[in-house]
């Protein structure tokens, strides 16, 4: 699996497909040690090299496990990110209860909003602390949508004194809009960003706004989120998929419907496609694509590995279904 360097960075080097350990968080359902431990030991074995994971997966859980899985392995063979914004404070009164916010774990903490200072030295702590590792390479702002300028005064600046003493190695935002992290490549001194299900078959928002500061200002783009939470993960989509974590409009199974339609004409299935389309753009270095299992690792790297032809792409711009961008 070929790595990229960072434009304006290279020390940091990304696999151009990420393991994104949100399932190691148990999200949606319960996950043994050992399954995801499996899926780590298939991603190494494939070649990837780059580890997405955050506090808010499973209160901890899939910082926990996905330290575990890689501390047998030589550390400067790896890069690690993880995310600052939501300090894990414990919740004893709520312990008996399951977590609200989609991954099967016990309640035993509470998610609370925090961009200071303060607040991200506390929780890179933490984060250090649940992997065992000795560093994080990669920090992002996670989600800080109501959060822009305490972020912006507070949390950035910290990032990059963390990352001009050498304790981390490169800076970000991640979010699911393209136009805040946009603000971040113009107006603040980071490295790279995450953009989730804004750059995709379905969506191209990104190259009118994200991408092209992205290139105009030597900032990495990271990609999740290519399936658009499961639209496009199958090669046709099911009459109950889901978009942006809901039901799917009709109007929008009908596009991707059409989208697997020329997919199919020209040899290859909507997922094969949609992992293909965003390593379009030159800003995009890493494609990071939630993973729970060796199963699921393998047919993911198949799919990246894949064959797509160049001409699918103008065919599907001629019929209207997606833009390039110029």
């Amino acid at each position: 699996m070929k790595s990229v360097a960072l434009p304006r960075r290279p020390a940091v080097r990304l696999s151009e497909l990420g393991f994104g350990a949100a399932q190691g968080g148990n999200l949606y359902r319960v996950r043994t040690d050992e399954e995801f431990a499996g899926a780590v030991d298939a991603a190494w074995d494939a070649g990837i090299r780059y580890f997405d994971t955050a506090p808010h997966y499973g209160l901890g859980l899939s910082e926990r496990r996905l330290g575990a899985a890689l501390r047998p392995r030589p550390r400067d063979e790896y890069v690690v990110s993880t995310k600052v914004g939501r300090l894990l404070v414990p919740s004893p009164e709520t312990a008996s209860s399951a977590d609200s916010e989609g991954f099967a774990v016990a309640a035993d903490h509470r998610r609370v909003w925090d961009f200071s200072r303060d607040g991200i030295l506390r929780s890179l702590e933490s984060s250090l602390e649940r992997t065992g590792l000795d560093r994080i390479d990669v920090v992002y702002l996670h989600d800080p949508d109501d959060h822009w300028r305490q972020a912006v005064a507070e949390a950035v600046p910290a990032l990059v004194e963390l990352r001009d003493q050498g304790v981390i190695r490169a800076i970000g935002a991640g979010m699911n809009q393209s136009q805040m992290l946009t603000r971040f490549v113009r107006e603040t001194d980071i490295d790279l960003v995450m953009c989730a299900g804004r750059f995709t078959l379905l969506e191209q928002g990104a190259l009118d706004d994200l991408l092209p500061a992205a290139d105009q200002h030597g900032v990495a783009v990271v990609v999740a989120g290519v399936y658009n939470s499961g639209m496009l993960a199958h090669d046709w989509p099911p009459a109950n998929a889901t978009y942006n974590y809901q039901q799917a409009p009709a109007e929008l199974l009908d596009r991707a419907i059409h989208i697997a339609r020329v997919c199919q004409s020209h040899g290859a299935t909507l997922p094969e496609a949609a992992l293909a389309y965003v390593r379009t753009h030159a800003a995009v270095v890493s494609t990071v694509v939630g993973m729970g299992s060796a199963d699921q690792v393998n047919e993911t790297v198949r799919r990246a590995n894949a064959n797509v032809p160049d001409d699918l792409w103008p065919a599907l711009e001629a019929a209207r279904l997606i833009h390039l961008g110029r």
